[in-house]
């Protein structure tokens, strides 16, 4: 891969582009759980009705993208099918679809994908960094942004004795080979965010290291998505359950933005962008 800027331009996300030569604020990414069973807010919008409500109120927190996720993928989750992912995303999103803000689809079946995109969703976001069958192929060809994200083994199997040798260079490889992959296949560079995947197939050890160290995933010229929102690690440091890891949440995705995250993908939109804000006004003083 040829030598590119550290600090990326613009993220083009089908309707959107997020330009950061215009702008010093990350994106806040809202998360929004379409499952019965996610590890944060399982069943709370499962109903279409409540995930809609859910939608409007990120919205009007500040969240400029929502990503909508059927299947789990929490530590030890089972694949769903490819019907009931459907069943769960697609009325959804396709009131969703003409929102003011980016809509993302937080998938890796390629006709999930295929059918988000037929409707105009802006933004694809794959745990599995677009290794599926079919997967390059169903948005080569499409103006939707694209989130590729690290991984070991599967959501099944990945919290069974994770193991690197050096979790910052190994993940940060294996972004940069899918990156390449995805561009011979035609997918344009300005569409590309990468995600470093905190709590998939790592310890608490691995997540903070990948945190502290954040800057090294910043140095592609591409938009680098912190998504530590609410995970376990931040339990174990903290001794907080799931509805009290908020504060730690907040400092968690601050770090991220200080190292360099251009996209912060959080349950809390609320008080991430208080947070957001008052960075901002420090880096306008600089």
């Amino acid at each position: 891969m040829a030598k590119h800027e550290l600090t990326p331009v613009a993220w083009r996300c089908g309707r959107f582009l997020f330009d950061w030569s215009k702008r010093s604020a990350p994106v806040v990414m809202g998360i929004l759980n379409v499952t019965p069973d996610s590890f944060s807010d399982g069943g709370l919008f499962a109903n279409r009705d409540a995930a809609l409500k859910q939608a409007e109120r990120l919205i009007a927190e500040g969240a400029e993208m929502i990503d909508v996720g059927g299947e789990s993928s929490r530590p030890g989750s089972e694949p769903l099918s490819l019907q009931e992912e459907l069943d769960r995303v697609m009325p959804v999103l396709e009131v969703l679809k003409d929102a003011p803000v980016a809509i993302s689809v937080d998938t890796y079946k390629a006709k999930v994908m295929a059918a988000a995109i037929n409707l105009g969703i802006d933004c694809i976001n794959d745990i599995w960094a677009f290794r599926q069958p079919h997967a390059i192929e169903a948005i080569a060809k499409s103006s939707c942004g694209v989130m590729l994200m690290h991984m070991q083994k599967d959501p099944s199997t990945m919290q069974f004795d994770p193991h690197y040798k050096d979790v910052v260079a190994e993940v940060n490889g294996f972004l940069m080979e899918r990156c390449v992959a995805l561009e011979d296949e035609g997918v344009e560079r300005d569409r590309l965010a990468i995600d470093p995947g905190f709590g998939f197939g790592k310890t608490l050890e691995h997540n903070m290291t990948m945190l502290a160290h954040f800057q090294a995933f910043c140095q592609h010229g591409l938009p680098v998505v912190a998504g530590i929102s609410r995970k376990s690690s931040l339990g174990a440091i903290t001794g907080k359950d799931m509805a009290h890891r908020q504060t730690a949440s907040v400092a968690a995705a601050l770090m991220a933005l200080e190292r360099g995250a251009k996209v912060l993908r959080v349950h809390d939109v609320d008080q991430t962008m208080d947070a957001v804000k008052i960075w901002v006004a420090t880096q306008e003083c600089l």
